[in-house]
């Protein structure tokens, strides 16, 4: 049958992806910073809330973000990867078997990586959960190195650019198997969301918000934040 690029992956998947991404290289560099710490918690409070959204898309989004399109069993996997070394590989227009596996997996390891290393941060676990936090922050790095030769290999295997694809949305396929709408509304409010979260706008543990700005500010000396209260009775004492 004849095939031609169609719409597969939606905007908010798209947006999804490339923000958790960007999320996920910034937290590798800053983790052994004390001086970017800040940084680096508020890179693994906004993985976790990535997440938390594509697993609520896997329910609500559009055809090729569902769960349920990619529900592959282990036999499937395998014949898929097989096929990758064979004449005609098999070509899917969603996700592959083995990619879905990535994902399950990817999902799992960002999220007991966020969670804890909200436990390293407030001391609630002890020496065992820095080091889970440590080896599933290890394993996730693995699983995107994994991940990204996987695109590579793809992309040689089929002769299409999935990163462009992950840009535009578009596959080859068949005209029956695109999505309808891309979903604008619901990118835009995922961005915002993250946009919220960077403004400082909401409190979050580890990340200096609005209350304890206004706090720092009282200890300093009211609305002067510059002047140290010391300072401030001895002008009053000189005056």
């Amino acid at each position: 049958m004849k095939t031609s690029r169609i719409l597969v992956w939606d905007l908010p998947l798209r947006v999804f992806h490339w923000l958790l991404a960007l999320s996920f290289a910034g937290a590798l560099p800053t983790a052994e910073s004390e001086r970017v710490r800040d940084l680096h918690v508020l890179l693994g409070y906004t993985v976790v809330g990535l997440l938390g959204f594509r697993i609520l898309w896997g329910f609500l989004g559009t055809r090729h973000a569902r769960w349920t399109s990619f529900a592959y069993g282990p036999k499937a996997v395998l014949s898929y990867l097989r096929s990758l070394f064979t004449r005609n590989p098999v070509h899917y227009v969603g996700h592959n078997p083995a990619g879905s596996w990535v994902i399950y997996v990817m999902v799992a390891l960002g999220l007991v990586t966020g969670i804890s290393g909200y436990g390293v941060y407030t001391d609630g676990g002890g020496k065992w959960i820095e080091s889970l936090h440590e080896g599933a922050a290890d394993a996730m790095l693995a699983l995107v190195l994994v991940h990204v030769a996987g695109v590579v290999v793809s992309s040689l295997v089929h002769r299409e650019n999935l990163v462009a694809s992950m840009l535009t949305g578009r596959k080859l396929g068949q005209p029956r198997e695109a999505i309808g709408r891309t979903r604008w509304v619901t990118a835009i409010a995922v961005a915002a969301g993250v946009a919220v979260l960077w403004s400082g706008v909401v409190d979050l543990p580890g990340v200096p918000g609005p209350s304890a700005q206004t706090a720092n500010i009282k200890r300093q000396g009211g609305d002067r934040p510059d002047v140290h209260p010391k300072a401030s009775r001895q002008s009053k004492h000189e005056s």
